[in-house]
């Protein structure tokens, strides 16, 4: 498999991944209740923020190697 094929399917994963965390986050920090049920809290804030801010950062690094010239 090629290199920018492997980048475009973790660009397509880590979209998929904010959008599924962006929406748990979103719900969890605005009604102050977890959408799926037994949701932890890690340093005062929910797990799926940290989710969040996660696949943000691989969809970052992803777009950087899509756009790379290598």
């Amino acid at each position: 498999m090629k290199q920018k094929t492997s980048l475009w399917i973790i660009f397509w994963i880590a979209l998929a991944g904010i959008l599924f965390s962006g929406y748990l986050s979103f719900v969890e920090l605005t009604t102050k209740t977890c959408p799926l049920g037994g949701c932890t809290n890690v340093l005062g804030f929910p797990a799926c923020v940290y989710g969040l801010v996660m696949y943000c950062i691989v969809l970052i690094m992803a777009i950087l190697g899509i756009k790379s010239k290598k």
